[in-house]
């Protein structure tokens, strides 16, 4: 019998909890069971309107990968915190721009940055254990970090975008659909999909 993980249990819980909030509000839902092929009459599944939040979120905790490719063998630390307060300081102008709450976006982005960094030391830690596995170039940081401002941007807009909605009492079962919606579209990793349930905590407003 094979042990439920943390983990697993986790993507079980956002899993039901997204099937039970859709069923409750009467939309039809079909999620697939691992070995079995969905049912004839089951309709898609319509994403969820944190979908693109989600989304842009495992998109910047894949950057985490170069980072740490880029910090591999250096002395440049993982905890960077004047990096850390910079994208924070420029988060919360961003959203003051488009009329978003400055101290909430940087709560969320906290979550983000902290998550990032679960993908690193796990990174670190499984190229410690398995030398063969170690990355044997570097990314250009700088390039690096470039990317990581552009998705960065796009993510403040789409919490922007999504404040409503990130109010609401739908929130949480949303947010637990869009978070299996970008599991499965990603075939996330055990170390990706706990970085991203780490990122998201802050994305509600309750």
């Amino acid at each position: 019998m094979r042990t439920t993980t943390p983990l697993r249990r986790a993507l079980i819980t956002l899993t039901a909890t997204a099937a039970v909030a859709l069923t409750a509000t009467g939309s039809a839902v079909a999620v697939p069971v691992s070995g079995t092929a969905p049912a004839p009459h089951a309709t898609a599944l319509s994403l969820s309107p944190l979908h693109p939040v989600v989304e842009l979120a495992a998109e910047r905790l894949a950057t985490a990968d170069l980072v740490a490719a880029a910090k591999w063998g250096t002395d440049s630390p993982i905890d960077d915190p004047a990096r850390e307060q910079q994208v924070l300081d420029n988060v919360a102008a961003q959203a003051q721009q488009l009329g978003a709450d400055p101290d909430e976006i940087r709560a969320i982005f906290r979550d983000q940055i902290e998550a990032n960094k679960v993908v690193q030391r796990g990174l670190f830690q499984r190229w410690t254990d398995h030398p063969d596995e170690a990355p044997t170039t570097k990314p250009d940081l700088t390039v690096v970090r470039q990317q990581i401002n552009r998705i960065t941007s796009a993510l403040v807009q789409a919490l922007a975008d999504t404040s409503e909605d990130r109010g609401t009492f739908a929130c949480r079962p949303e947010l637990a659909l869009a978070a299996f919606q970008v599991h499965h579209e990603n075939h996330l990793d055990a170390l990706h999909t706990h970085a991203l349930i780490r990122a998201l905590p802050s994305i509600c407003r309750d």
